[in-house]
């Protein structure tokens, strides 16, 4: 399916085309057929000699409704160009070129409609007309096709056009980030809330949950239909019907965005490159009152120009737009920025960061993945695909980050670990980026929550007092020393505490030997006392050996007795 837009100045025959080629008058309301006038989009479909399936997006040719047909060709994937060989090219004709231009669309062809009137001699002068106008835009060399819609002449051969044309447009590309600008909302009766829209960036299956709007109401998708056929999922590149639950309709509006939730970052600022239209017979600046057009949604804003004052007519710049309202936007989003004052269309371009973090005074934005990481330093791997669109394997941890960064923060949180001395660092004082970066650093150990350089000699193997506990055996001295000593010789390994009596860690060695020694000659067990006697201590060391000798799985007790555990 490819989604195709008409274009071309009012009254040229945009509308009686689509439906000589569809069945389907695209003209929706009372007032357009009463004055023979598109006012608002209309929508149509037809099947073409191939089998290909083709949706049109029919849009009004009157400057006064500039604005609909802003709305229709967002997300299209090529126009059919109207010109009628009766009047040739016209002002709305160059203003609908550079708009679609100015879009990104680059497939399309051109009708030149009304050729029975005309004539071929003034056809075969519309035909020249249009080609000098087309020359440099993505309509060079395309295909021109006189037809006459009421009699049918030229149809046949526009269709086959339109097969060739939708065979070199590229599909639409399934990203896993479904978007749909809503351009009808309506009440369908013993249905609920309907909106329509085309399909772009990921698929959509019913049952499932969305958002819609700035104001990011839940909602669930009911059903779905495409050109009235109800199916159970759909892919981008389709028009697209959803009924939505959850949701009033008098809540939505066109230029709402249907999404997935937690897929897309919804911005009310953005940078982006400008392209300002050379017929401008001025300079563009932020003086003056803006409307951007992004999807099928016009919205006021504000626009700063980036690095300059201002944007001559027919150059590029950049530019800082700030809207009303959160939108859902990716980096490479198309729109076109208007001159409310003036009435005119100032330029279009495309996205370049979806929420710029660098001051406007210095921000040069480029639209690479490298940049957004630069401008933050640190970004999380999901935030990052929220930002561009795009999913990047994380430098460490959970963050992706420069190689400068990151060896910035290697060195910072080294220096940290070496000026605290023999204790080591409490890991607690860093960060979590800090704490990721710290278990990637070779020459640093953690040991117990606390980071040292790896080299560093363990000031408490040879601890006064541990010496002495040690030459205590399993009649150690009492506890002399501050208690802070006394946890860091037990969180090291060096000794263990038992009812308050502090043992070197050997203690338990002498104690497993004696144990093993009694149960050799008393298998069905030992007491407490032949323990003691065993140890030739007293009862005060007896009883934490004992039960540091359980808890280890040395022994287990039964009763008065103590038997062989699992680990003697």
């Amino acid at each position: 399916m490819r989604v195709v837009a008409t274009a071309g100045h009012v009254d040229h025959g945009k509308s009686s085309l689509v439906l000589a080629l569809t069945g389907t008058d695209p003209d929706r309301f009372a007032e357009e057929k009463r004055r023979g006038l598109t006012i608002d989009l209309g929508f149509a479909h037809a099947a073409l000699p191939s089998g290909s399936e083709i949706s049109f997006i029919d849009v009004p040719g009157h400057v006064r409704f500039l604005r609909n047909m802003l709305a229709g060709v967002g997300g299209v994937d090529a126009c059919l160009f109207v010109v009628a060989a009766t009047e040739g090219w016209k002002p709305q004709s160059e203003e609908h070129l550079r708009i679609l231009q100015l879009l990104g669309i680059r497939h399309g062809l051109v009708a030149l409609t009304k050729t029975d009137v005309a004539g071929d001699e003034l056809t075969e002068l519309a035909t020249l007309d249009v080609e000098d106008h087309v020359a440099g835009t993505f309509l060079e060399g395309a295909s021109i096709v006189p037809v006459a819609a009421p009699s049918g002449i030229g149809l046949d051969r526009l269709r086959d056009e339109l097969d060739a044309l939708i065979a070199r447009t590229p599909a639409a590309l399934d990203r896993g980030r479904a978007r749909l600008w809503v351009d009808r909302v309506f009440a369908a009766k013993g249905s609920g809330t309907v909106v329509t829209g085309t399909l772009t960036g990921g698929s959509l299956a019913v049952a499932d949950a969305v958002v819609v709007g700035p104001g990011r109401r839940t909602a669930r998708v009911r059903s779905i239909q495409s050109h009235g056929a109800s199916c159970e999922s759909i892919g981008p590149g389709h028009r697209v019907a959803l009924n939505l639950s959850g949701v009033e309709h008098t809540e939505l509006q066109r230029g709402d965005a249907v999404v997935p939730p937690d897929r897309w970052l919804h911005t009310p600022r953005f940078d982006a490159r400008l392209s300002v239209l050379a017929a401008l017979d001025h300079e563009v600046s932020r003086r003056g009152a803006h409307t951007v057009h992004l999807g099928s949604g016009e919205f006021p804003c504000r626009m700063r120009v980036l690095g300059a004052e201002a944007i001559s007519p027919g150059e590029d710049g950049l530019v800082r737009i700030h809207l009303h309202l959160a939108v859902p936007l990716l980096p490479g989003d198309r729109f076109i920025l208007r001159e409310s004052g003036r009435g005119e269309t100032i330029g279009g371009g495309e996205v370049l960061d979806v929420a710029p973090v660098t001051s406007a005074s210095k921000a040069r934005p480029d639209g690479t993945l490298e940049r957004v990481v630069e401008e933050r330093g640190w970004v999380d791997v999901d935030e990052l695909e929220l930002l561009t669109g795009t999913r990047r394997d994380a430098t460490v941890g959970r963050w992706v980050t420069t190689e400068t960064e990151l060896q910035r923060t290697a060195g910072a949180v080294e220096a940290r670990v070496t000026e605290a001395g023999p204790l080591g660092l409490d890991t607690a004082v860093l960060d979590e980026r800090e704490r990721a970066v710290l278990a990637t650093l070779a020459d640093v150990v953690v040991d117990g929550g606390r980071a040292r350089p790896a080299a560093a000699h363990d000031p408490f193997a040879d601890h006064p007092f541990l010496v002495a506990l040690r030459g205590g055996g399993a009649e150690p001295p009492p506890i002399t020393v501050d208690r802070a000593v006394v946890r860091e010789l037990v969180r090291r390994g060096h000794a263990f505490e038992r009812d308050g009596v502090l043992f070197a860690t050997e203690a338990i060695e002498v104690a497993r030997g004696a144990a093993a020694r009694l149960l050799s000659i008393r298998p069905d067990g030992f007491t407490l006392a032949e323990l003691r006697d065993e140890l030739g201590v007293t009862r005060k060391f007896a009883v934490p050996l004992a039960t540091e000798l359980d808890q280890r799985g040395v022994t287990r007790r039964r009763g008065d007795l103590r038997i062989a555990g699992p680990r003697l």
